[in-house]
């Protein structure tokens, strides 16, 4: 292979979008409060803070509008929408998204204007997810959409992929690449990492088997969301003890989730046409470095990437976030958390728990068995239970660390992932969420107790 020479204008155009895209997702400052985040998720916090009842308000016209637009398109069929391949995609949807958009807006006018059943605009139900939810969705879609394209059109992902693709592939049966979604998520939102993948697998980075075990495996709450499950349940105080045990049940998890059905059985096909086959310079006169380079400026030099392909993008990655996942989110996740807080059903469901829960001598089995299947509503509901319930430090600590390894929670990825064009069901996402939960009960009892050694009482 002769030896690839690039110009300065080729080395920059990898370096400096890959770099601010790279600075902004996975690298940690101070956030003022003696702790560190990622600049995307100070930015989207201050953000936050700074537009407060304004983001509310735009929510809401957000997903009356998704409702709106929806039965326009869908059942009405107006060209002005049918003829825009953007709105045509976003709005033209079959009649079940429709009547959950439609219920999303109802749900959140509800919650707005503080009317309707106390089960719909409960703060532990609507008004969660109104409020604490869905404003900094809104937030993810126009900031997160702005750096999205600097991660994936300009090398990063090629660079990252050639140096940990052989790693990944043995361990994982996924591309290198696709640790840029696992440290997009780790560092910053789990949400950012599933719009990553989607966009990765509608442009022929993944096939459908890759993109649906990295959302359902991969795309993990930030570290800053896990210092909030640890507050709930009383363990801030053993950070690294607790997100150690996390790390491990999650390798864990992903290493035997991919060799099991039902990711295992899904096809390993592209949506689109593809000509990226984890491409790599394999001359003996390359180390893995080189290879690395070669390849991420090649990709930024080579990719036809211009201002009106970037700002395309950008209104692509935030209006379908927007519209799209706003009122699903709203719907579901309402829907969710009504069953958890109104209904003995988890009660019912965490039945079969227990003599799981009495072989692995988990103390206070019984009120445990009752979060098993909360996280699947929202990942927070287990650790609020079991500070309400649980006595045994053991216990609480193993709550939380099963909290954010279930991974699966319908108010907020689980919708996101429903809502993308990753084939994975609902059923689909219930049955990965057992496999996971039982895979971590196992993994994190064990390590929690004979490696962490918590107390029982």
């Amino acid at each position: 292979m002769n030896d690839q020479r690039f110009t300065i204008k080729q080395i920059l155009l990898f370096l400096i979008p890959s770099m601010v895209g790279g600075f902004s997702f996975m690298f940690p400052v101070p956030s003022g409060d003696g702790g560190y985040v990622i600049p995307i998720t100070l930015l989207i916090k201050s953000a936050n803070e700074f537009l407060a009842d304004w983001l509310i308000i735009a929510t809401v016209i957000t997903i009356c509008a998704s409702a709106v637009f929806s039965i326009v398109a869908s059942i009405l069929k107006a060209d002005f929408l049918l003829k825009n391949s953007l709105f045509n995609a976003i709005f033209n949807v079959k009649w079940y998204w429709v009547l959950l958009r439609v219920l999303g807006a109802v749900f959140v006018i509800m919650v707005f204007m503080n009317f309707g059943p106390e089960q719909i605009i409960s703060e532990d139900t609507g008004s969660l997810v109104l409020y604490d939810l869905l404003a900094s969705i809104i937030l993810i879609a126009i900031i997160a959409g702005a750096i999205l394209p600097l991660l994936v059109e300009f090398g990063l992902m090629e660079f990252v992929g050639t140096l940990i693709g052989p790693v990944f592939k043995s361990l994982f049966k996924i591309p290198g690449r696709s640790a840029v979604d696992c440290l997009s998520s780790w560092l910053g939102d789990t949400g950012v990492a599933v719009i990553l993948t989607n966009g990765q697998l509608e442009k022929g980075y993944y096939t459908q088997r890759e993109a649906s075990v990295i959302v359902t495996t991969f795309s993990a709450v930030s570290i800053t969301f896990a210092l909030v499950v640890m507050e709930q349940v009383g363990f801030t105080d053993r950070f690294f003890a607790f997100y150690g045990a996390v790390a491990v049940v999650g390798i864990a998890c992903a290493i035997i989730m991919p060799r099991i059905p039902p990711l295992s059985r899904k096809p390993d096909v592209y949506i689109v046409e593809s000509s990226y086959k984890d491409k790599e310079y394999s001359a003996s006169e390359y180390n893995i470095m080189q290879r690395a380079f070669n390849n991420a400026v090649n990709r930024a030099s080579n990719n036809g990437y211009t201002p009106g392909n970037y700002f395309y993008d950008w209104a692509k990655n935030s209006l379908t976030l927007l519209f799209m996942l706003a009122p699903m989110v709203m719907a579901i996740g309402t829907l969710a958390l009504i069953l958890a807080t109104f209904t003995p059903i988890l009660e019912w469901i965490g039945y079969p728990f227990l003599p799981l829960l009495n072989l692995l001598q988990i103390p206070e089995a019984s009120a445990a068995s009752t979060t098993m299947v909360a996280g699947f509503a929202d990942m927070f509901i287990p650790a609020i239970i079991a500070s309400g319930t649980i006595a045994s430090p053991y216990t609480r600590f193993l709550i939380g660390v099963l909290s954010i390894t279930q991974l699966i929670f319908i108010s907020e990825n689980g919708a996101m992932i429903l809502a993308s064009k990753i084939q994975v069901n609902l059923l689909e996402l219930f049955i990965i969420f057992i496999e996971r939960t039982l895979i971590s009960l196992i993994v994190a009892s064990l390590f929690i107790r004979f490696v962490l050694q918590i107390p029982l009482i």
